[in-house]
């Protein structure tokens, strides 16, 4: 209660001051007046007592109206911070201009808006352009993908293996390209239901089913029969993209998916882990750490736009990692059942 007071004391003393600054002129020329008064009295030799009735005379009557200012003045502050509080939609209700400053001020205000929309709209206009461009490149590209695709698995050998590799790196970064451009675009394609988990699960493990033979990582999966309230695509999406992160950083070992009862959906992996300090930031937009920069292909992406991902779907996803050891990506899928009354 004490630190209340103490700020709004604070408060009070800042919009004197202000005041003060504000009308210091005004305050100056009053006191300039008053002494010239003075000076002419006692050049006419009049009597002081007259001088000094008339002085405090003054100084009453502008006490008295300087206190019914301050008091408008205050008032008129608060108003202004209530607007502020709201200013985006109560630009066109501002309290009635008081000087020709003050109209000035809110005619700039105005033009300013129009001008920040004019430029909105054209930004959005461009992104909408973009969007449309890279929706359709990517869709575009898939064919000769899959041509390529195709050719390659006409013939077992180690090079058409090893080119098959690439080329399902080259799919996921086209796939990575348009996640990118809905997750920023704010649309709501997003389609919530309860969904079976162990189908979810098996779609992204199907399709790294091929990077986990020819890395020769073992997979621990079994299937938990589990219902989760979600969006089908991007919960695929954050699934594929760690078990990415996780074939990706494990040269030998194996890689476990496992859901607890609370439904805490967890995929570890005997990898080479991520650095303390990194850590923290491996959710930051283009943050590769050490391992990233290491790994020349890292792009820093992919966990980013898990963690966008995870929270438009109000998902709360975490890392646990010891070098050397393995690297844990949990996701909490709890959602807590609507009630209707």
């Amino acid at each position: 209660m004490r630190g209340w007071e103490k700020v709004k004391g604070e408060k009070r003393r800042f919009i004197l001051v202000s005041y003060l600054k504000q009308y210091r002129f005004s305050a100056l020329l009053f006191l300039a007046f008053a002494a010239i008064f003075a000076l002419i009295f006692s050049l006419y030799e009049l009597q002081a007592e007259a001088v000094w009735y008339a002085t405090g005379l003054c100084c009453l009557l502008a006490a008295v109206v300087l206190s019914l200012h301050f008091i408008f003045y205050c008032r008129r502050h608060q108003e202004h911070q209530r607007i502020l509080k709201q200013v985006s939609l109560m630009l066109d209700r501002l309290p009635p201009a008081q000087t020709l400053a003050e109209a000035d001020l809110q005619e700039m205000l105005k033009e300013q808006r129009r001008i920040l929309n004019a430029a909105l709209t054209n930004w959005q206009a461009q992104r909408r352009e973009s969007m449309d461009y890279f929706t359709t490149w990517v869709h575009q590209i898939k064919t000769p993908i899959s041509v390529m695709r195709m050719t390659l698995e006409s013939e077992d050998t180690e090079e058409h293996r090893a080119l098959s590799d690439e080329l399902f790196r080259i799919e996921q970064y086209v796939e990575m390209v348009l996640s990118y451009l809905r997750l920023g675009s704010g649309s709501s394609d997003y389609v919530f239901r309860e969904y079976d988990l162990d189908s979810i699960i098996k779609q992204a493990v199907h399709k790294y089913a091929p990077q986990f033979v020819r890395r020769r990582i073992r997979l621990v999966y079994q299937p938990v029969h589990m219902q989760v309230l979600t969006d089908e695509k991007w919960l695929l999406f954050i699934i594929e993209q760690i078990l990415s992160n996780s074939v990706k950083y494990t040269p030998e070992g194996s890689v476990t998916i496992a859901v607890t009862p609370e439904k805490m959906l967890h995929i570890s992996d005997t990898g080479i882990g991520i650095a303390p300090e990194d850590l923290p930031r491996i959710f930051e937009k283009g943050f590769t750490g050490y391992n990233g920069r290491s790994d020349k292909k890292s792009t820093g992406l992919g966990l980013y736009l898990c963690k966008l991902a995870a929270d438009r779907l109000s998902l709360r996803i975490s890392a646990a990692s010891t070098p050397g050891v393995g690297t844990t990506l949990s996701l909490d899928l709890h959602t807590d059942p609507l009630q209707l009354q």
